[in-house]
């Protein structure tokens, strides 16, 4: 797997995953997917994770604005040589 694809491909399979509930007839909210990614992400993201958590509705949040603004911290991470 490439180092700056992690949280892309992370949040893919995820997604893969709640189609695959939704479609066997589980009832998800995008609040709770939201939540899991965050508590699931590698501990490099936690600063990242609370930052989100402080300053957004999470219950506004779309799970595409989550990826986007977690794939920046990323990509400033390689940027920097720190993951």
């Amino acid at each position: 797997m490439e180092s700056n694809k992690i949280v892309a491909e992370y949040i893919t399979h995820v997604q893969t995953m709640v189609n695959t509930m939704k479609g066997l007839g589980e009832n998800l909210v995008e609040l709770q997917v939201i939540e899991k990614v965050l508590h699931t992400l590698p501990t490099k993201f936690d600063h990242i994770v609370v930052a989100i958590e402080e300053t957004k509705n999470l219950e506004n949040l779309s799970l595409e604005e989550l990826q986007g603004s977690s794939e920046s911290h990323e990509y400033r991470l390689i940027e920097r040589g720190e993951e």
